[in-house]
């Protein structure tokens, strides 16, 4: 199989690029595990997108400042100003989203604007509190009726192809065969990695696909300890009308912006003790106020009291009734994964350390965020990236796919249990909570390190003769873990990467110019006998 561009994933980033390529004349193949638009992240998106009002400086100095003084200048200035036009041109020209308005619509003047932590003013379009969904879905519908456009879904990229340095396409598992598909380009837009950890706001999948195989490919990757998480993911843990099989969601931040506060187990508000800012302070002040609250306290709860929580939020409404969340006591809460801020290494228009080969989206790091992400950037930074990356790689990968020899995997022993890739995640997400959290001290990120290595060990073992979608999730799963272990390790604490002493004081601070190691900046592959 052949096309001009191959794109690896159908979140918003990966939508974004196959369309900006097909404008382009390209002939575009979108390849995603996804079987259903909520298998992807950017579906189940609840704040919305943050776009540039009358003043792009207030808004990208707040994107400097949720970062911990770490984001990239040039970066920011490409989010910021571009934001509005990409809104307008594909969201609201090509895909006619109906974002909340107060009056018809028409106008940005019209728009239901919200504010959410770390933002300075009302800039976010949303509908409800499940953006996510109302964007991809006409996405990809709109995809799948455009010329030029081919996705296969339920298939698993498994390894780039490489030739000298230079990517040419990937091998692709779909319906239990492996086949190559050569490219002139190649994006990857696989999202993040939340299967990495227990507990995460990730749909299942978010295995650090594109992460892994970029990085065993020879891509630079880079800012693996910046991993983000969301301060209020629902708990069923400490609500004691939860039933056994309940499972935690996102409370969107939007909730907070509206008026909700925290409390801990003793009624008491503890934010503003914290942060001047309170509820609205960034992402990652607030989640580890939340944890050491939960650790003193017992609980946290999301008091939504002072608001019209079910006319302002439907959705968020209708989960918590699902649940059996008691709203007048609160909606129990704690951190959980969210975001990966860093990984593949890209410029302004995607290109990574390889030829031929972009990212865009949760698996690229374009530096906009720094060391923590602004509230409702992520489709943002996804759709502008996205599209960028999309028009490049057209430009280089029109008529440029070209067949070259490749060691097909070797698929030779029986298949293992369904249970074994379940046992192994097991491992791997209890390990990564434990030792590679919201904060981590030098001596259990050194434990992470020889767990992570001796469990990748253990599957390499395996998947050197097996080919099957679990095994290089798993994989890639683990490969992703030890950068982002190998990185924290060797970096100073900055934004959402909070390295502490063994008694929890704080660790050594410093900014994201200084030096990593050097196997994690020069994105060396963590080996079993790292």
């Amino acid at each position: 199989m052949k096309a001009d561009v191959l794109v690896v994933g159908s979140g918003i980033a990966g939508c974004a690029a196959a369309l900006a390529a097909a404008r382009e004349g390209a002939d575009v193949l979108v390849v995603t595990k996804a079987t259903e638009p909520e298998d992807a992240a950017s579906d189940w998106a609840q704040g919305g997108i943050a776009v540039t009002q009358s003043a792009p400086e207030e808004f990208a100095a707040d994107i400097r400042r949720a970062s911990d003084g770490t984001a990239d200048p040039e970066a920011v200035e490409t989010l910021v100003s571009e934001s509005r036009a990409v809104v307008e041109d594909v969201l609201l020209d090509t895909l006619e989203v109906e974002f909340d308005a107060v009056g018809d619509g028409t106008d940005a003047a019209d728009f239901d604007l919200a504010r959410e932590a770390g933002h300075s003013s009302r800039r976010i379009l949303h509908v409800d509190a499940s953006t996510g969904a109302h964007v991809l879905r006409p996405f990809l519908q709109h995809l799948s009726a455009r010329d030029g456009v081919r996705i296969v879904e339920d298939a698993t990229a498994l390894d780039l192809l490489t030739e000298e340095g230079t990517v040419r396409g990937a091998t692709v598992l779909a319906d239990g065969e492996v086949e190559p598909v050569f490219a002139g380009a190649t994006v990857l837009a696989t999202g993040g990695i939340g299967d990495c950890y227990a507990r995460s706001t990730n749909p299942a999948g978010a295995t650090g696909d594109g992460v892994a195989m970029a990085a065993l490919a020879g891509a630079t990757v880079s800012d693996m300890q910046y991993v983000q998480f969301h301060p209020t993911a629902y708990d069923p843990r400490t609500d004691q009308r939860a039933d056994d099989d309940a499972q935690p969601f996102l409370v969107s931040e939007a909730v907070r912006g509206e008026g909700a506060v925290l409390r801990d187990a003793d009624g008491h508000r503890f934010m503003p003790d914290v942060h001047e800012d309170a509820e609205l302070a960034p992402r990652d002040v607030v989640a580890r106020a939340v944890s050491r609250a939960r650790d003193r306290t017992g609980r946290v709860v999301l008091d939504v009291s002072d608001l019209d929580f079910r006319e302002e939020f439907p959705d968020l409404a209708a989960l918590c009734d699902d649940r059996g969340v008691d709203l007048d006591a609160g909606i129990p809460v704690a951190p959980s994964e969210h975001f990966l801020c860093g990984g593949v290494a890209v410029d302004d228009r995607g290109r990574t350390s390889l030829s031929r080969l972009f990212a865009a989206g949760e698996c690229a790091r374009t530096g906009v965020h720094g060391a923590n992400r602004l509230a409702s950037t992520s489709l943002l930074e996804g759709l502008v990236w996205g599209v960028r990356a999309g028009e490049t790689a057209a430009e280089r990968g029109r008529g440029e796919a070209e067949t070259v020899e490749y060691a097909p995997p070797r698929d030779s022993d029986p298949a293992l249990p369904d249970a074994f890739a379940d046992t192994k995640f097991d491992r791997l997400g209890r390990t990564m909570d434990e030792f590679v959290g919201i904060e981590r001290t030098p001596d259990g990120l050194g434990t992470a390190r020889a767990r992570l290595r001796r469990l990748k060990g253990e599957v390499d073992a395996y998947a050197r003769t097996r080919v099957s979608r679990s095994i290089y999730e798993l994989r890639n799963a683990c490969v992703s873990s030890l950068l982002v272990a190998r990185a924290a390790a060797d970096a100073p604490s900055a934004g959402c990467h909070s390295l502490v002493d063994s008694d929890g004081s704080e660790g050594s601070e410093g900014s994201k110019e200084d030096e990593q190691g050097d196997d994690a900046e020069q994105g060396v592959t963590p080996s079993a006998d790292d």
